[in-house]
């Protein structure tokens, strides 16, 4: 058992996506069956949660919801149970997450929540035992936000004193991951978006926190994601299994 993480320890994966940003790749598939190296997007997922001391995952999921059940099946191949939370109509991730949420048996423990497009190797223990010091009721993890763009580093007299290649800024992002306690089910919208409804509520409460994160994250959203992400597969820092 990892340090910081229960004996049993269930996560709920957002995989409900069209990717729209990412077709044609999404055509046949979610966005988080897009593939990078011949892996899905979530095998890199599960794997991850897996390595993390997580026992159980539910994927919550609704377009095209056939292709991850074939890929997946029950969780038994990668070490874990896998089940899944099927929208009939699409419900927004937080009315996704509500429904997720409702089928986990019923305890005091946190559970962990994740996008399906969001790739990294944070340790979770830690995350979840700051949440567990602050009694807070929903923890997020933050990670630095990087410039798109190459810095241009300008000295006296206008003269460019060098560059930075795509720097962190002083700023944080979400990385969606979070650490839920129970009573979060009864705050999120049964349809919309928990990000823009439960989380600002929970923030102007004082009652979310934050995990300041500065792990390797990649947020897959398009085609250039889908190659950075690719290239941190081929460079090690991203693992695949």
């Amino acid at each position: 058992m990892r340090a910081g993480i229960p004996e049993r320890m269930h996560a709920i994966v957002l995989a409900g996506g069209r990717g729209e940003r990412l077709r044609p790749f999404t055509a046949d598939r979610p966005k988080a069956m897009v593939e990078i190296h011949g892996r899905p997007l979530l095998a890199y997922q599960i794997a991850w949660l897996g390595r993390q001391g997580v026992t159980s995952v539910t994927i919550a999921c609704g377009y095209r919801h056939e292709v991850l059940q074939e890929h997946f099946g029950d969780g038994a191949a990668w070490g874990l149970r896998i089940t899944y939370s099927v929208e009939d109509e699409p419900l927004g991730r937080g009315g996704a997450l509500k429904e997720a949420l409702r089928r986990l048996p019923a305890g005091e423990d946190p559970c962990l929540a994740t996008n399906g497009d969001v790739l990294t190797d944070l340790e979770l223990g830690p995350v979840v035992a700051a949440h567990r010091r602050a009694g807070m009721v929903a923890t997020l993890v933050v990670t630095p936000l990087r410039s798109p763009y190459g810095i241009v580093d300008i000295g006296e007299g206008d003269r460019v004193r060098g560059f930075r290649e795509k720097p962190d800024l002083p700023y944080w992002i979400n990385a969606g991951i979070y650490v839920l306690s129970p009573q979060v089910g009864s705050l999120l919208p049964d349809r919309g978006d928990h990000e823009e409804s439960t989380f600002p509520q929970l923030a102007a409460e004082g009652r979310l926190g934050a995990y300041l994160s500065r792990a390797p994250w990649w947020g897959v959203d398009t085609v250039k994601d889908l190659a950075e992400a690719g290239r941190a597969v081929e460079a090690g820092v991203l693992r695949a299994t």
